[in-house]
This record gives structure tokens, C-alpha cells and sequence, in this order.
């Protein structure tokens, strides 16, 4: 992965944990790898755990952000959140996968969160 692909990447965490924070959301962690993969954001919004994945473009050549999370994707953050949930013993706790898409258009970045954006049972 390029450098300037990393730093967008990054730029776009930074300003999606500060959106989220904005809407009440509580940052638990950021970048959780585990085998398989990594989730972008862990946060509560309230009691649910939410798993956030963003995705940030420099521009719509490739389509809209959020629809880079795929079934492959998707299953992969299921698999990873199930990890997290079993290794912090919170089973019981609701939870709920999250996308924010970013698109900085000449420069001024365009955000969105979607909740609940996918179903899966973890």
C-alpha cells in the first residue's frame, strides 16, 4: 500500500472517531488486528458495541466508499468482532456494525455514517 493511500486511510479514522465522539459515541479502540483481518473502529453508543469500518476516497472514480464493504468484508469483520466480544467476556452485549464513508471532494471531505449498515449473527 502507497504512503498516500495510508495517510488518507488514517486522516479518514481521525476524522471518523471525531464524528462519532460528536454523536455520542464512546472510542474503545482503534485498529484491532487479529488474525484474518482488523476493525477499523470499536465504539459504544450507549450499551451496544459497535463495530465501524471506514472507508475514505480521494474521489468517486471507484464508486461510493461504503460500497467497498462487501460479503467478503462483512464476514470478515463478523469473524473479528466475535473475537473481541468472546476475549473482553461481552457475549451479552448488543452490538451492531457500522460504516462511514468519507469522500474528500477537492479537499473538503463529505462524511456519512451508516448504522446498522449490514446484518450478520455474531
Amino acid at each position: 500500500m502507497s504512503p498516500s493511500r495510508i495517510a488518507l486511510g488514517k486522516t479518514g479514522e481521525d476524522l471518523a472517531c471525531r464524528e462519532l465522539e460528536r454523536r455520542g459515541y464512546a472510542i474503545v479502540a482503534r485498529r484491532y488486528r487479529r488474525r484474518g483481518g482488523e476493525l477499523d473502529i470499536i465504539a459504544r453508543d450507549g450499551n451496544t458495541m459497535v463495530f465501524v469500518e471506514v472507508k475514505a476516497r480521494q474521489d468517486h472514480a471507484f464508486g461510493e466508499a461504503s460500497e467497498a464493504v462487501g460479503f467478503i468484508k462483512r464476514r470478515r469483520m463478523a469473524q473479528i468482532a466475535m473475537d473481541y466480544l468472546l476475549r473482553h467476556r461481552l457475549t451479552d452485549c448488543p452490538c451492531r456494525f457500522d460504516v462511514v464513508s468519507i469522500h474528500f471532494d477537492e479537499d473538503n471531505p463529505v462524511l456519512e455514517v451508516f448504522q446498522n449498515a449490514f446484518d450478520v449473527s455474531v
